[in-house]
């Protein structure tokens, strides 16, 4: 039930991003903010989903696999869109993206944050699934297991190794790169998933755990909003 969820949100931003790249051409802001929007939407839900998937057996070969998997799914369905506003920094401060369209998408992928933690909110609220049961009690399932200059640090590193990555990975075939890309997300999961969750994209962090934002607002945003902000432009600064 959970993989056929996640295909059906795939398939259904598939076909919404190609109906607007086929209606708002001509509008390109608007075009740029729902591209933006859908496609963060994706990622934010599936990997809502997949944060229930945890616990399945056997541990962590099932979950790791699913990461895999969908990573690879996300960077070929989604191609030319960021989905992390870390990545949507970087075109603006190198000036390659005007202020207000940089604007416009990190408000568009946080936008799709919220959105996709309702939505999932709603299907979990179903049932439809065994994962699904009790979901919407846990309140702050709370991702840091670890100090929270610890979690800062983890966090930070795994943008820097994730940015440098990408950076590197830029004159690879496509067909390969999406790949290496999903296998380095796979192995940082994997090394620090038990200590911060990985997961080095704000957006994506509030729409998991929005309710401990609610309940330690300096401190998340210090270790998931600051820290993989702060690893992009160490990043910029080194190359």
């Amino acid at each position: 039930s959970s993989l056929l969820l996640m295909s059906g949100v795939v398939v259904t931003v598939g076909l919404c991003r190609r109906l607007a790249r086929r209606r708002l051409r001509s509008r390109p802001l608007l075009f740029a903010f729902l591209v933006e929007m859908f496609s963060t939407f994706q990622i934010c839900a599936c990997t809502n989903e997949l944060s229930l998937l945890g616990n399945v057996e056997p541990k962590p070969h099932t979950a790791l696999t699913l990461t895999y998997g969908f990573t690879v799914l996300h960077g070929l369905s989604l191609a030319g869109s960021t989905c992390n506003p870390c990545g949507t920094l970087q075109p603006m401060w190198g000036g390659g993206t005007s202020l207000r369209m940089g604007g416009l998408k990190i408000a568009a992928q946080f936008v799709a944050a919220v959105l996709a933690r309702v939505f999932m909110h709603f299907i979990w609220s179903l049932e439809m699934a065994e994962p699904h049961l009790g979901a919407l009690s846990q309140g702050c399932s709370s991702p840091m297991q670890t100090t929270e200059m610890q979690a800062f640090c983890i966090e930070l590193l795994f943008s820097v190794v994730f940015q440098l990555a990408v950076l590197q990975a830029e004159s690879v075939n496509p067909k390969y790169r999406v790949h290496l890309i999903a296998l380095l997300i796979t192995m940082l999961v994997y090394a620090g998933g038990n200590l911060t969750g990985a997961i080095f994209n704000p957006a994506l962090a509030f729409s998991l755990h929005a309710d401990c934002f609610y309940d330690k607002f300096l401190s998340y945003s210090l270790v998931y909003w600051l820290a993989p902000c702060l690893g992009k432009f160490l990043k910029l600064y080194m190359f």
